[in-house]
Protein backbone atom coordinates (compact mmCIF):
# COMPACT_ATOMS: atom_id res chain seq x y z
CA UNK A 1 0.00 0.00 0.00
CA UNK A 2 2.76 2.35 0.02
CA UNK A 3 2.76 2.11 -4.18
CA UNK A 4 4.67 5.13 -5.32
CA UNK A 5 5.09 6.71 -2.12
CA UNK A 6 1.13 6.98 -1.95
CA UNK A 7 1.01 5.45 1.54
CA UNK A 8 3.61 7.78 3.44
CA UNK A 9 1.88 11.09 1.75
CA UNK A 10 -1.55 9.56 3.38
CA UNK A 11 -0.29 8.46 6.51
CA UNK A 12 1.97 11.87 7.23
CA UNK A 13 -0.76 14.09 5.99
CA UNK A 14 -3.16 11.90 8.49
CA UNK A 15 -0.25 13.32 10.57
CA UNK A 16 0.10 17.18 9.59
CA UNK A 17 -4.12 16.54 9.63
CA UNK A 18 -4.66 15.39 13.06
CA UNK A 19 -1.88 18.11 14.34
CA UNK A 20 -4.66 20.88 12.89
CA UNK A 21 -7.37 19.19 14.82
CA UNK A 22 -5.25 19.49 18.15
CA UNK A 23 -7.43 22.46 18.73
CA UNK A 24 -10.86 21.51 18.55
CA UNK A 25 -13.15 19.98 21.59
CA UNK A 26 -16.10 17.06 21.79
CA UNK A 27 -17.44 16.01 18.57
CA UNK A 28 -16.13 18.44 15.87
CA UNK A 29 -12.52 16.69 16.69
CA UNK A 30 -13.76 13.36 16.54
CA UNK A 31 -15.37 14.00 13.44
CA UNK A 32 -12.36 15.64 11.80
CA UNK A 33 -9.75 12.70 13.60
CA UNK A 34 -12.68 10.52 12.01
CA UNK A 35 -12.78 12.07 8.43
CA UNK A 36 -8.89 12.21 7.94
CA UNK A 37 -8.86 8.85 9.12
CA UNK A 38 -10.85 7.99 6.14
CA UNK A 39 -8.82 9.83 3.82
CA UNK A 40 -5.90 8.36 4.36
CA UNK A 41 -7.34 5.35 4.28
CA UNK A 42 -9.13 5.96 0.79
CA UNK A 43 -5.60 6.97 -0.99
CA UNK A 44 -3.91 3.82 0.14
CA UNK A 45 -6.70 1.71 -0.94
CA UNK A 46 -6.91 3.83 -4.21
CA UNK A 47 -3.39 3.10 -4.84
CA UNK A 48 -3.52 -0.29 -4.18
CA UNK A 49 -6.31 -0.50 -6.68
CA UNK A 50 -4.82 1.87 -9.46
CA UNK A 51 -1.46 2.06 -9.46
CA UNK A 52 0.41 -0.87 -11.09
CA UNK A 53 2.17 -3.65 -9.19
CA UNK A 54 5.05 -2.56 -10.36
CA UNK A 55 4.89 1.00 -8.83
CA UNK A 56 7.20 1.84 -5.74
CA UNK A 57 9.28 -0.92 -6.18
CA UNK A 58 12.34 -1.59 -4.95
CA UNK A 59 14.99 1.27 -5.35
CA UNK A 60 18.90 -0.17 -6.71
CA UNK A 61 21.39 0.48 -3.97
CA UNK A 62 22.42 4.15 -4.77
CA UNK A 63 19.18 5.68 -4.88
CA UNK A 64 18.14 4.04 -1.52
CA UNK A 65 21.20 5.19 0.44
CA UNK A 66 21.06 8.73 -1.07
CA UNK A 67 16.89 8.40 -0.23
CA UNK A 68 18.15 7.09 3.38
CA UNK A 69 20.84 9.70 3.80
CA UNK A 70 18.32 12.33 2.90
CA UNK A 71 15.43 11.54 5.42
CA UNK A 72 18.13 10.57 8.43
CA UNK A 73 19.15 14.46 7.63
CA UNK A 74 15.27 15.44 7.76
CA UNK A 75 14.85 13.44 10.70
CA UNK A 76 17.81 14.68 12.68
CA UNK A 77 17.18 18.51 11.99
CA UNK A 78 13.59 17.67 13.39
CA UNK A 79 14.20 16.53 16.17
CA UNK A 80 17.49 19.25 16.61
CA UNK A 81 14.31 21.61 15.92
CA UNK A 82 11.83 20.46 18.65
CA UNK A 83 14.61 20.29 20.93
CA UNK A 84 15.73 23.97 20.08
CA UNK A 85 12.03 25.18 20.36
CA UNK A 86 10.68 23.29 23.79
CA UNK A 87 14.13 25.02 25.66
CA UNK A 88 13.88 27.76 24.19
CA UNK A 89 9.96 27.89 25.18
CA UNK A 90 8.38 28.77 21.76
CA UNK A 91 6.83 25.00 21.28
CA UNK A 92 4.33 27.22 18.69
CA UNK A 93 7.38 27.11 16.58
CA UNK A 94 7.71 23.55 15.93
CA UNK A 95 4.73 23.55 13.97
CA UNK A 96 6.07 25.98 11.20
CA UNK A 97 9.90 24.96 11.42
CA UNK A 98 9.18 21.28 11.08
CA UNK A 99 6.76 22.04 7.80
CA UNK A 100 10.00 23.64 6.14
CA UNK A 101 12.58 21.40 6.79
CA UNK A 102 10.07 18.43 6.03
CA UNK A 103 9.53 20.72 2.29
CA UNK A 104 12.87 21.50 2.07
CA UNK A 105 13.29 17.26 1.55
CA UNK A 106 11.78 17.38 -0.92
CA UNK A 107 13.79 18.86 -2.93
CA UNK A 108 16.46 16.42 -3.18
CA UNK A 109 14.03 13.61 -3.40
CA UNK A 110 13.12 14.76 -6.45
CA UNK A 111 16.44 14.71 -7.96
CA UNK A 112 16.30 11.19 -6.60
CA UNK A 113 14.13 9.45 -7.63
CA UNK A 114 14.50 11.87 -10.99
CA UNK A 115 10.41 13.34 -10.22
CA UNK A 116 10.24 16.83 -10.51
CA UNK A 117 6.97 16.96 -9.54
CA UNK A 118 8.35 16.88 -6.13
CA UNK A 119 9.22 20.10 -6.19
CA UNK A 120 5.12 20.93 -5.46
CA UNK A 121 4.94 19.32 -2.24
CA UNK A 122 8.12 21.09 -1.05
CA UNK A 123 7.27 24.42 -2.23
CA UNK A 124 3.81 23.83 -0.61
CA UNK A 125 4.89 22.59 2.84
CA UNK A 126 7.49 25.31 3.03
CA UNK A 127 4.75 28.21 2.65
CA UNK A 128 3.04 26.30 4.94
CA UNK A 129 6.06 26.75 7.64
CA UNK A 130 5.93 30.53 6.49
CA UNK A 131 2.49 30.86 6.78
CA UNK A 132 2.61 29.66 10.54
CA UNK A 133 5.84 31.82 11.21
CA UNK A 134 3.17 34.97 10.09
CA UNK A 135 0.93 33.57 12.50
CA UNK A 136 2.60 33.63 14.71
CA UNK A 137 4.61 36.46 14.50
CA UNK A 138 1.75 38.54 14.64
CA UNK A 139 0.55 36.92 17.85
CA UNK A 140 -1.68 34.08 16.78
CA UNK A 141 -2.33 31.41 19.33
CA UNK A 142 -0.38 28.30 19.33
CA UNK A 143 -3.54 26.35 18.29
CA UNK A 144 -4.09 29.01 15.52
CA UNK A 145 -0.37 28.29 14.25
CA UNK A 146 -0.50 24.87 14.36
CA UNK A 147 -4.06 24.58 12.54
CA UNK A 148 -3.12 26.50 9.79
CA UNK A 149 0.41 24.35 8.95
CA UNK A 150 -1.00 21.25 10.01
CA UNK A 151 -4.08 21.85 7.53
CA UNK A 152 -1.91 23.19 4.49
CA UNK A 153 0.23 20.24 4.85
CA UNK A 154 -2.07 17.84 4.72
CA UNK A 155 -3.85 19.09 2.05
CA UNK A 156 -0.37 18.87 0.68
CA UNK A 157 0.75 15.69 0.95
CA UNK A 158 -3.00 14.46 0.28
CA UNK A 159 -3.41 16.16 -2.63
CA UNK A 160 0.47 14.86 -4.09
CA UNK A 161 -1.01 11.50 -3.31
CA UNK A 162 -4.13 11.63 -5.09
CA UNK A 163 -2.00 13.39 -8.11
CA UNK A 164 0.24 10.17 -8.23
CA UNK A 165 -2.73 7.47 -8.06
CA UNK A 166 -4.43 9.47 -10.86
CA UNK A 167 -1.49 10.11 -12.78
CA UNK A 168 -1.25 6.02 -12.82
CA UNK A 169 -5.02 5.84 -13.76
CA UNK A 170 -4.76 7.76 -16.32
CA UNK A 171 -1.73 6.32 -17.90
CA UNK A 172 -3.24 2.76 -17.68
CA UNK A 173 -6.63 3.86 -19.33
CA UNK A 174 -4.32 5.36 -22.20
CA UNK A 175 -2.09 2.09 -22.34
CA UNK A 176 -5.82 0.46 -22.80
CA UNK A 177 -6.37 2.25 -25.99
CA UNK A 178 -3.25 1.99 -27.07
CA UNK A 179 -4.15 -1.97 -26.89
CA UNK A 180 -7.48 -0.90 -28.27
CA UNK A 181 -6.45 0.33 -31.25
Amino acid sequence: MFKSGVGFLALFGLGWWLLAMSGFDGTARLAEVVAGCAVALGLMLAARRFLPPSAGGPFPADRRRRFNQINALQWLLIVVTAVVCARAGAPALIPPLVATVVGLHFLPLAAVFEQPRLRVPAALLTMAGAAGLVVWLTDGSDGTVRFVVGVVCALSLWGMAVWTVAGAASAARQDVRDVQE
